[in-house]
Parts: C-alpha cells; sequence; structure tokens
C-alpha cells in the first residue's frame, strides 16, 4: 500500500458509525447507567460521567472527520484512537467495581484447593533465575506491541478485513471490561499485602470487602531487578490499579491476536507471535498479577469471545 493509497477518496464511503463505535457506545451507555444508579456512590461521578461524553464527543468528531475526507487514513484514524482510549477505559472499571465486596479471596482459596499452594506466591520463588524471569516479563509486555502488530498487519496486508479484526479485538476488550466491572478482583499483587504474607503463606485468605478502597499497595514485581523485563513491568504497574484480574484478558486478548493472526495464514506472523502466547500465559502469575484460575479463564474466555465476536462479524459482513 503506497501513501497514495491511504489518502485516495473511498469509491463508497460509510455514512455512519463503524460496528466498533457502537461497541463502544453501548458499552458507554450501560456504565453510564450505573453510574447514575450508584450517583451517591461513586467517589467522582462526575469525571465519569463527562468521560463517558468525551468518548461519545471523540467518536462524533472522529466519524465527521471521516466523512470530510473518507480515506483509509481517515478509517485507520477512527479506530487507532479508539485503541488509545482503551487504557481511559481500563483504569475505569476499578471506579465501578469499588462500588462490589472484593472477591480476591475466592480467587485465591481456588487456588489454594486446587495446587495446595499458591501458584503466583510459589512460582517466581522458585524459579528466580535471571533469564528466565526476563523471558517471562517480556514476554508480559509483549501483550501490547502483539496488539499494534496484528492491527497493522491487517491494515497493510488485508486491508479489506482490517475492521474486522479490529472490531473481534475491541468487542472481546470491551467484554472483559464488563466483567470487571462486576467481578471486583484485584490480583495476588494487591491482595497478598492486603491480608499481609504470612496469612498468605498459611493459606488463609481474609475478606477485604470494599475497606480496602484507594489503600491498596502493590507489590514489586519477582525478578532480576537490573533487566530490562523488570523495569518495563515496573513501569506498566506505575499505572496499574486493582482490577481486572478474573479471568486474565492478558492471555485473552493474546489469544485474539493469535488466532486473527492464524486467518491470514501468513507463517511468519503466527510463528512470532506464538511463543509470546506462551510466555504471557506464564507471566500473568509470574509477576503476581492474576491467580493461575484467572489464568485458565483467559485461556477460556479468549477462545469463547473470538468465536462470539468473529461470528457477530460474519452475522453483520463486516
Amino acid at each position: 500500500m503506497s501513501i497514495k493509497d491511504l489518502f485516495t477518496i473511498d469509491e463508497r464511503p460509510r455514512k455512519g458509525l463503524l460496528a466498533l463505535e457502537w461497541v463502544i457506545l453501548a458499552y458507554a451507555l450501560i456504565t453510564l447507567l450505573v453510574v447514575l444508579f450508584c450517583l451517591t456512590k461513586v467517589d467522582n461521578p462526575g469525571a465519569m460521567v463527562w468521560g463517558r461524553m468525551r468518548v461519545v464527543a471523540i467518536t462524533m468528531g472522529l466519524w465527521a472527520v471521516y466523512r470530510f475526507m473518507p480515506c483509509k487514513m481517515t478509517t485507520f484514524l477512527r479506530v487507532a484512537i479508539q485503541m488509545v482510549l482503551l487504557g481511559w477505559w481500563y483504569q475505569d472499571t476499578c471506579d465501578i467495581n469499588s462500588l462490589f465486596p472484593n472477591l480476591d479471596h475466592i480467587f485465591a482459596s481456588w487456588d489454594q484447593t486446587i495446587f495446595g499452594f499458591q501458584p503466583a506466591l510459589v512460582f517466581s520463588q522458585r524459579f528466580a533465575q535471571p533469564v528466565l524471569s526476563e523471558i517471562l516479563e517480556l514476554s508480559y509486555v509483549s501483550y501490547y506491541p502483539m496488539i499494534i502488530v496484528v492491527c497493522f498487519f491487517y491494515f497493510f496486508a488485508r486491508n479489506k478485513e482490517f475492521e474486522k479484526c479490529c472490531f473481534i479485538i475491541l468487542g472481546t476488550f470491551f467484554t472483559y471490561f464488563l466483567i470487571f466491572d462486576f467481578i471486583p478482583v484485584a490480583g495476588p499483587m494487591y491482595y497478598y499485602p492486603a491480608i499481609g504474607m504470612d496469612n498468605v503463606v498459611k493459606g488463609i485468605f481474609p475478606v477485604v470487602g470494599d475497606r480496602m478502597a484507594g489503600q491498596w499497595h502493590i507489590m514489586k514485581p519477582p525478578g532480576w531487578t537490573d533487566g530490562l523485563g523488570y523495569q518495563l513491568i515496573a513501569d506498566v504497574h506505575e499505572g496499574e490499579r486493582p482490577t481486572g484480574a478474573f479471568p486474565s484478558s492478558h492471555i485473552g486478548i493474546a489469544l485474539v491476536s493469535l488466532f486473527l493472526a492464524i486467518r491470514t495464514r501468513n507463517k511468519a506472523l503466527v510463528f512470532t507471535l506464538f511463543p509470546f502466547c506462551i510466555g504471557i500465559f506464564f507471566a500473568t502469575v509470574y509477576i503476581r498479577a492474576h491467580y493461575a484460575v484467572d489464568a485458565f479463564a483467559g485461556l477460556v474466555s479468549g477462545l469463547v469471545f473470538y468465536a462470539v465476536w468473529a461470528g457477530i462479524a460474519k452475522w453483520k459482513a463486516i
């Protein structure tokens, strides 16, 4: 695709919103209703309401830009900016699920019952080798460029399927966000410090309820402190909030990205992503971002959500 192709006016410009934009607006409406219903319980309802209004304004503004100049580049901008806003939506899930009692004690107990110990604690203790920790931590942060690589591949190599690719990815993201809104699980890196490591070692997992809101402390990541992977994980943790542990969207989205890569039948792309997907599966537990049950739930949910959103895309002929 040449630069000229990016700005060539579409022969049949789309008149309405993209399917993925309707998904985002639907999620914004659902969560807006939750915020309005719990207005007196939300810490900063004004910011949450105005945040959604800004997203709607941005979406309509991008649509207007496309209508003014309907081309591949403006279509790309419509999608890319919604992708960038995913970080804001993720942070927002913490504000919503703080309305409900924390459930970490349940998931920690499930891990203890299934494995007889806490994989999120023992994994990094037993395997503290610098090389392994770097591989796993670099795999974890590869999640972000993995999504970008898949989307760019579709945009430049399979442009007719670009919208479908991004629709499936964004649809999966917002399905996870909806789950995070109503299933408040912070993850081991927040829950362990909250209850004390003595309790964790003894297999005692008390309920923290909603009393920890705004008081969570995050554990430092394990591994080689001078390593690049460690530093990147530490940077990621700076922007983290106690939300989104169950199921693991990292694993689910990585799996969806892999399935989208397989659809292209490009072996180089598939074999490039595959080892990172394996690394992400283990890394989520290794860095204590997730319980082991979260990781397996991420596999199952990723498969299910891909099937659902790919099915919707086929049904709607996106």
